[in-house]
């Protein structure tokens, strides 16, 4: 009995990377390089987590969220944050509404947020209030209007994007906020070949289209199979040394952390790490993650959780340089690539 049940599983996993593998070809497809960020956004999706993208504008991110929405057969709405966009623009709100007989009653008009993905676009532009709205969402899965409880459909992810360079009338996210996004990617500048392909599928002609290669069920199914994914006890205290050695108090902080950091990850980011390698074992076909998973996983996990100081902003010291650090000291190795 104990044999089937884990053959029944080694297939279940096995089916699952196949279909990842499959949403991962046809977003390729269609999008051109870009294959580090559309693994870190397909392992959120199935960690059922939300993602912050940092880039350039028109790197294509709008397009790749709109892509996997696609290809997921996912509902999808873009949000365009603006400083006058209120609340109830995002959320909905309760209108008067006549019924058969005549009389006015309130009914709830839904807003863009009620959809499975979406894309909110600058989110830095948007005020404290509007932020703290669609935060609201992210966390509790739910909106309140005028003291009704509304539940958003699962799967429900939030992919906000913010302009790196253009920082004036924004309102940046506090690092509180920030840290309800599972994971920050950083979207890089095309190769010389990649830009040249980009002109190729987008001035010409022929038009490439996007396939529906999985849907909403297999994507809630793959999110349960994450969660079961095994971590033994020698990784889970792996994980935990990492989170503790981004305080400069941390009794493996590398010389770096304890130099130039005033707050490092707190709980959240442990939970995100674990969650996050869970996504990549999966993609991956396994049913136990590895400390390689954990590695690929800290980067994007943990660059928006670490608060440099003022000495630290000063040398020009990146977040990324800070975790590259302190994953070679926690795994005893010298300084060198994540693997």
């Amino acid at each position: 009995m104990e044999e089937m049940k884990a053959q029944e599983l080694e297939q279940q996993f096995l089916q699952a990377a196949k279909i990842i593998a499959r949403v991962k070809e046809e977003i390729s497809s269609f999008i051109v390089g870009q294959e580090e960020v559309i693994d870190v956004v397909l392992w959120s999706v199935f960690s059922g987590g939300h993602v912050l993208l940092e880039g350039l504008p028109g790197l294509g991110k709008t397009m790749l969220i709109r892509t996997i929405s696609e290809c997921l057969d996912l509902s999808f709405s873009r949000i365009q944050f603006t400083p006058d966009l209120m609340p109830s623009d995002i959320t909905g709100t309760m209108l008067l509404q006549p019924d058969d007989q005549g009389r006015q009653n309130f009914v709830f008009h839904k807003g863009p947020l009620f959809s499975h993905i979406v894309l909110a676009d600058e989110i830095n532009r948007a005020t404290p209030k509007t932020q703290s709205a669609l935060l609201e969402a992210m966390g509790e899965k739910t909106v309140t209007i005028m003291g009704d409880t509304k539940k958003m459909e699962s799967p429900f992810f939030v992919l906000a994007t913010q302009n790196p360079i253009d920082m004036e009338g924004t309102y940046p996210l506090p690092e509180a906020q920030m840290d309800r996004f599972l994971c920050k990617i950083l979207v890089r500048y095309p190769s010389h070949e990649e830009l040249k392909e980009i002109v190729l599928r987008t001035t010409g002609k022929k038009k490439v289209q996007v396939a529906k290669a999985a849907a909403k069920e297999d994507v809630l199914a793959l999110q349960d199979l994450t969660r079961g994914i095994l971590v033994s006890e020698e990784l889970l205290d792996f994980a935990v040394r990492i989170i503790s050695a981004t305080h400069p108090d941390g009794e493996e902080a590398p010389e770096s952390v304890q130099k130039h950091v005033q707050y490092g990850s707190g709980p959240r980011g442990l939970q995100s790490l674990i969650s996050m390698a869970k996504a990549r074992a999966l993609m991956n076909g396994r049913y136990h993650i590895s400390t390689g998973d954990l590695k690929q996983a800290s980067l994007p996990v943990l660059r928006h959780r670490i608060l440099l100081n003022f000495e630290g902003e000063a040398a020009g010291i990146t977040a990324d340089t800070i975790i590259t650090e302190v994953l070679d000291k926690v795994s005893g190795q010298g300084s060198g690539s994540i693997r």
